[in-house]
């Protein structure tokens, strides 16, 4: 029994192996010794105590919520009693293949922008060294072995499917939501030992989205620029531009080459600004997100000096807003990067129209969240929101009443009737006693443009035209108090009402009436409004923004902290232990 072990674990080891690193391969090949070793212990050992051992476990999780097992908390306190209770607390992780592949995905999390640590790498490691110096482990360490491997692996699903972080505790407003279902993950893990998936299984679970495998591979090419020194600052002390000469382009085209921004024939020496150097600028431009006008000046500099550090973190983060949104994603729905400032439409999984957008202030910061667009509305009305009546409205009323007429907007009653303005005494009010409300009339400067794109939410959040135009010739643009300002909002309009035989002749008609037209879409659209701050083309060109409402720090850090219990899923944890309880 022991020598065919052997010999199989010796056909695991020296056999294909994936193309991978040194230390990838290592950890794997001490799995396959440990392995073979723990096989071998079953006709030593005897089973019924690596099951009692495996049981206490269990009943400890079951009974207290925790466990450590070689100095690693395990996070799976409900998936694992139940799994093992189920399976009458037998150890599955055996096969020598198995263990190789749990820990090999482990190490692949890095690729994802996750830590290897998170999956028990340490501790996995020490009971490979523990084994290798004794005959025969005892049942303890093998139940230690099984249960951290069975961890590991929980994790790692779950990680892929739903990401590390909470995002509901970090945005109270998050209404993306999946289902997560322990039962179902168990009776997944259940079908695995020893068909030789479990690697496989893993990388499935991971979202296959293009977004999300373009990340990815952004976020290897710049961990290789890091391995290679990253890049050096450039001097911010004179603004660069085409003609110029200058000590200072000789440091801008060094660190273009890096990054793949100044083509590979271009001279890294020449101190002149050319013609070939001001295309590479511009292209670095339009990746950050600036004004691609081919100047280095404040802005563009900031952007060159980010280090590489940073922006590998930045990835990072944007592959777990990945996980929290990219699976099961619909093939057309309309979305908005609100880091980016752009609106997309997507039909079949392709962006098949975009514009610029502008979005909310610092201070009346867009929120994120998942709704349907259902109507548009032609020729607007506006009604003046509690927030923007207080600080922006009355006060211009209270300075000048001249300011109703020429923004056209009327006083009306509670009793739905207008109310004339000179009857009314406006130093008396503020926002919070006003009994009045400001509408502003359908027009070309109507602060909602000439139409709008309703998905019903608690935020009063939507998409509309504005009267604003200039203001999306900025670069960064958050201008609104919390909607999003749509550029080429007819062009939507016709995308979205193309059912309803709503061509540009149409559309035109209907803004000309004047009058407020509530159209429905033929099926409601899923709706995203979403936060970017890295993303990368299918073509390959990787695109940064600025982090506008410094989002992505608590991000980061948490992927850096421990793992924590997901606030959503109290319910099903609750469920599942008192079920857990009653099979005893």
């Amino acid at each position: 029994m022991v020598i065919r072990i052997v010999f199989a674990g010796l056909r695991v080891v020296f056999g294909w192996w994936p193309r991978r690193s040194l230390t990838g391969r290592l950890i794997p090949a001490l799995a396959v010794a440990a392995g073979m070793l723990f096989v071998a212990a079953g006709d030593v050992r005897s089973q019924g105590e690596v099951r009692e051992s495996v049981r206490a476990r269990c009943d400890q999780l079951i009974e207290t919520g925790s466990l450590r097992v070689r100095g690693a908390d395990i996070a799976a306190v409900i998936a694992i009693p139940l799994f093992y209770q189920a399976n009458g607390y037998e150890a599955v992780w055996t096969d020598p293949a198995d263990i190789r592949d749990i820990m090999t995905a482990a190490e692949e999390m890095y690729a994802d922008g996750l830590h290897p640590e998170d999956y028990h790498r340490t501790a996995l490691e020490s009971i490979d060294n523990e084994v290798s110096g004794t005959s025969g482990p005892d049942a303890d360490l093998v139940a230690d072995r099984e249960l951290l491997l069975m961890d590991s692996l929980m994790r790692m699903i779950y990680h892929a499917e739903f990401g590390k972080v909470d995002p509901e505790q970090l945005d109270p407003n998050w209404n993306i939501h999946k289902e997560f279902r322990t039962d179902e993950l168990v009776a997944a893990i259940r079908d695995l030992p020893g068909t030789g998936r479990v690697l496989e299984y893993v990388n499935a679970a991971k979202p296959q989205h293009q977004l999300y495998t373009c990340l990815k591979n952004t976020l290897a090419r710049y961990r290789d620029i890091e391995k290679s020194g990253g890049w050096e600052s450039v001097p911010a002390g004179t603004v660069l531009k085409k003609g110029m000469s200058h000590d200072n382009v000789v440091a801008l085209r060094m660190r273009l080459a890096v990054t793949g921004d100044l083509p590979e024939d271009a001279s890294v020496t020449s101190a002149e600004f050319d013609e070939d150097l001001e295309a590479a600028v511009k292209y670095f431009q339009d990746r950050h997100g600036l004004a691609d006008d081919g100047v280095v000046g404040k802005a563009t500099f900031e952007a060159l000096n980010v280090s590489v550090g940073e922006r590998i973190d930045q990835l990072r983060v944007n592959l777990e807003r990945g996980r929290w949104v990219l699976q099961d994603f619909t093939d057309t729905f309309l979305m908005v990067n609100i880091a980016g400032f752009r609106v997309y439409y997507v039909a079949e999984n392709k962006i098949t129209w975009s514009t610029r957008a502008q979005v909310g202030k610092t201070y009346r910061q867009t929120p994120i969240f998942r709704a349907e667009t259902e109507y548009l509305v032609f020729n607007p009305t506006w009604t003046v929101p509690p927030t923007i009546l207080a600080k922006d409205v009355l006060p211009a009323i209270q300075k000048d009443i001249g300011y109703l007429t020429r923004k056209n907007m009327v006083v009306i009653g509670r009793n739905g009737k207008q109310v004339d303005p000179a009857t009314i005494e406006w130093s008396k009010y503020t926002g919070a006693n006003f009994p009045y409300v400001i509408r502003q009339e359908p027009g070309p400067e109507n602060a909602l443009g000439r139409v709008k794109f309703i998905f019903p939410n608690k935020h009063f959040v939507f998409l509309h035209d504005t009267p604003s135009k200039s203001l999306f010739e900025q670069a960064e643009r958050t201008f609104s108090s919390g909607c999003i300002r749509v550029e080429n909002p007819f062009e939507l309009a016709e995308i979205l009402l193309a059912d309803k035989g709503y061509g540009q002749t149409r559309i035109g008609e209907t803004l000309k009436s004047g009058d407020l037209e509530n159209v429905y879409l033929a099926k409601p659209l899923p709706t995203l409004l979403l936060y970017w701050t890295a993303f990368t083309t299918l073509a390959g060109k990787c695109n940064f923004r600025n982090d506008i409402y410094d989002r992505d720090r608590t991000i980061a850090k948490a992927l850096d902290g421990p793992i924590t219990a997901r606030k959503g899923h109290q319910a099903e944890r609750d469920r599942a232990i008192k079920e857990l309880r009653n099979n005893r």
